[in-house]
């Protein structure tokens, strides 16, 4: 993604970088779960507010996935700088994503599928896949970006790298940001659903 190249150790020691960031990221999503993270950090959020950030963050992911879609088109069509502000701006919505994800767990709750057998099995199929994939992809999607900023263009198809990783990183989000969002339309507007409050693990102490 850069056009010039960067010197220090955020190029010279990429994978360290790059399990650095994914660990933060980690332990933030898993402290807020856990409740490592105070309540008091979080709005309280009504039902209403909870339903609000669910549809924004459908339509963030909607359009992450679009910018995604057309990042790797313009890659194979060797347009890099239309490539790297597309990849960057799905990481900026991704950003975005996680704030509010965070936000609704921490300050409001959760909504539980209420349903068909068939359909429900099937929604827990798409989510845990989703989940799954989000889970995994962090540290592949935090590398090619690492490698994007601090690498020329030139660099980065010298190495081959970046591209290998990037493939498997887009694929990856691509297909879990579009169940995610299938997941969403199943249980907002196909299915019923049954609110629970304040998602959060209590901590042994």
């Amino acid at each position: 993604m850069a056009t010039a190249s960067v010197r220090g150790p955020l190029k010279e020691h990429p994978v360290a970088v790059t399990a650095v960031l994914s660990v933060v990221g980690y332990a933030l999503v898993i402290g807020t779960f856990l409740g490592y993270v105070p309540r008091s950090v979080f709005p309280e959020l009504t039902l209403q507010q909870v339903n609000r950030i669910a549809d924004a963050i459908a339509v963030i992911n909607t359009a992450a996935t679009l910018l995604l879609i057309a990042g790797w088109r313009f890659i194979r069509r060797g347009e890099v700088r239309k490539h790297a502000a597309s990849m960057a701006s799905a990481f900026g919505l991704i950003l975005v994503f996680l704030v509010l994800y965070l936000t609704k767990i921490g300050g409001g709750g959760t909504k539980e599928f209420v349903g068909p057998t068939l359909p429900y099995y099937g929604y827990l199929a798409m989510l845990a896949i989703h989940i799954v994939l989000s889970v995994v992809s962090v540290p592949v999607v935090v590398h090619a970006l690492v490698l994007g900023v601090t690498h020329t263009p030139d660099e980065l198809r010298t190495m081959g790298t970046h591209r290998r990783v990037g493939r498997i990183a887009a694929a990856a989000w691509i297909l879990s940001l579009s169940l995610g969002v299938v997941a969403y339309l199943l249980l907002n507007h196909v299915y019923d659903w049954q609110f629970v409050e304040a998602f959060l693990l209590p901590v042994v102490r």
